[in-house]
């Protein structure tokens, strides 16, 4: 599973920002990996230079194999907050479709002969 992390200038993007969330979510999505082929994390701060509550936000994108890519958007007061809110929900939403599909596995589909 390739992970890939993004912030815009306002939040510290730093080495260590992007480290502990690329840990944090992977261990939160470790019982999928082997069914994701990519996991995108955007952060930004809303507000820029002004202080708010919940002024940061996580946009969470996850690509399962031959599937459609699943989104998930979390707002928090900081960017580790954010990114742990957009992990659980991630997970939440991947065991629901993916769980699904794996509760309900069918037989491939026959051939048809001509």
């Amino acid at each position: 599973m390739q992970f890939q992390f993004n912030s815009d200038s306002s939040v510290m993007g730093t080495e260590n920002v992007a480290e502990r969330i690329e840990a944090a979510v992977r261990t939160k999505l470790a019982r999928f990996e082997d069914r994701l082929t990519r996991v995108e994390v955007h952060v930004r701060d809303v507000n820029g230079a002004k202080h708010g509550a919940d002024d940061k936000e996580c946009t969470m994108e996850a690509r399962p194999r031959g599937g459609r890519p699943i989104g998930v958007s979390e707002r928090a007061s900081k960017v580790d907050d954010a990114a742990r809110k957009a992990a659980n929900t991630m997970a939440q939403r991947l065991e629901r479709v993916l769980g699904k599909e794996e509760r309900h596995k069918h037989d491939p589909r026959p051939e048809k002969a001509l």
